[in-house]
Parts: structure tokens; sequence; C-alpha cells
């Protein structure tokens, strides 16, 4: 089956976008193609050097791949794709604030070390087994929203998933989509010392 092209979606966006040019853009969204776009294509989107929300989800990409063209980058949305590591976010990380990534095939939270700026990363849905794969985001200073429903460290718990990630992360400001206000601190401390360990099966 024909893939659509990087190249092509950008054609697309043209198109729906008369007298507008993808190197002046700050919003461009390439979702949905039909054929999907099944891998991205770094001298085509690297000449992006405007956008600051670069959408290209629900596609068939497999792997992500560094993009240093993108100097304001702040959004990039690549959820419902095929992605199975994070990874390329080295050139961008300086500026990147929000990662969406829900609606994949991770099982590792590697490869973000470089967003500094990095405030919110929605990854639910994907396949993150084991707990201490959520500690890795203690490394991130401005990391403040996560989003975690549907992956396999949720199944089985006895005790509220949302507590058992702020257990770990006791900074963020929103978890699971709700706020971190002063009741939900409080039945974190009622859980106690235990932080959950296990690999799920």
């Amino acid at each position: 089956m024909a893939k659509t092209t990087c190249a092509k979606a950008l054609q697309n966006w043209e198109q729906e976008h008369p007298g507008e040019q993808p190197s002046e853009a700050e919003d461009i969204r390439l979702i949905f193609q039909n054929p999907p776009l099944d891998k991205l294509d770094p001298p085509v989107l690297n000449t992006l050097a405007k956008v600051k929300r670069l959408s290209l989800s629900s596609n068939a990409i497999e792997k992500m791949v560094n993009l240093p063209g993108l100097r304001q980058i702040e959004i990039l949305s690549l959820s419902r794709n095929n992605i199975k590591k994070i990874a390329g976010l080295e050139e961008i990380g300086q500026t990147l604030k929000e990662l969406w990534l829900s609606y994949n095939y991770i099982e590792r939270l590697d490869g973000l070390q470089p967003c500094v700026k990095l405030h919110t990363l929605y990854i639910g849905n994907n396949r993150i087994k084991v707990w201490d794969e959520v500690d890795k985001l203690k490394d991130l200073p401005e990391i403040a929203n996560v989003l975690f429903v549907g992956n396999p460290i949720y199944d089985g718990q006895k005790d509220d998933p949302k507590l058992l990630v702020l257990k770990r992360i006791n900074t963020l400001k929103n978890v699971d989509g709700t706020v971190v206000d002063d009741s939900l601190l409080e039945k974190v401390k009622a859980l106690g010392d235990g932080v959950p360990t296990t690999t799920v099966k």
C-alpha cells in the first residue's frame, strides 16, 4: 500500500491554506493523512523553521528522528502512530514544552533527558510495564502535567494509580487530567512510604 510522504503531506497542507508558506507557519497539522505517513523526512520537515506546533498524529509513523531545523517548536504531537521508542529530541529539547505520544507502543521513558523545558507529557495507552520508568521524569526540571492512563502499570493496582504517580513525582500539577490539590496530596500521604516496583507480566 502506498504511503503519503512528508513532502506530499505539506503539499496537501498548502492546498488547504492558500497563500501560506509552511516555512513561515507556526501551526502545522499533518494529521490523519490518507494514505498515512509512515516515516518522518528530516530534509522536508527541517524547512519548518518557524513552526511552534507540529501535529503528525493519527498516521503510521514508526520512528522519531532528529529535526534540528525546528528551532522554535513548543508542541510536538505524534499520538496514534506506531512508535516504539522515544528518540530524536536532542536538537529540540531547549524549546519543546509539550510532547503528545499517546496510543503508541512505547515501553520506556528514555530519550526525554534533553527536554529541559518540557512541562506536559501525554503518554497514555502505551506499553509501560515498569513503575521505575515513571521515576525518569524526575530528571525533567519543568514537568508538571502527565497522562499515563491505559498503560500496563495501572493494571491491577488496589490504590488509585494517579496517587502512585504523584508519590513518585511530587512536583506535578496535573495527573491524568486531575488537578493536584491539597485533598489529593493528603491521599498520597495516606499511602505510606511504599511505592510499587512490580514489573507487569
